[in-house]
């Protein structure tokens, strides 16, 4: 059963999509099943640095896309930055195209423990299961 906020996607044409309301179905595009899209938490997976963190940027508090800034090419970009609270209640998205900075201002989550998730063009869905937002 799909569950809330999962991600998945189509291997022929793209589509990535998230699923709001979970089912007993199967989720089909292009005649064939959607992949169900891996969350990664481990840099040295894949020897890349995509985990979300928080840092400090003067006064607002920002998730970051790793300890080293991801590159922000056409051909190799982060597509969305997020903050889920914990109970997936509530979520706050930022949409990134190539070129813009891959990080997102935190200071307005009215939520203080949150999931920060990433989603790259090339190394797929990346996360942050231990954020804690201290004031």
């Amino acid at each position: 059963m799909a569950e809330r906020l999962e991600l998945y996607k189509c291997n022929v044409c793209g589509n990535i999509v998230e699923i709001i309301h979970g089912g007993e179905g199967t989720l089909v595009c292009c005649s064939l099943p959607m992949e169900k899209l891996k969350e990664h938490n481990n840099d040295e997976e894949m020897k890349e640095k995509h985990v979300p963190v928080v840092v400090m940027d003067g006064d607002n508090k920002i998730i970051r896309v790793g300890t080293i800034e991801h590159p922000m090419q056409k051909e190799h970009y982060i597509i969305f930055i997020e903050a889920i609270s914990e109970d997936k209640k509530y979520l706050k998205r930022k949409y990134l195209c190539p070129e813009e900075a891959p990080e997102m201002d935190i200071q307005k989550c009215n939520y203080n423990k949150f999931i920060a998730r990433e989603l790259c063009n090339l190394h797929g869905l990346w996360t942050n299961n231990s954020i804690k937002k201290t004031d």
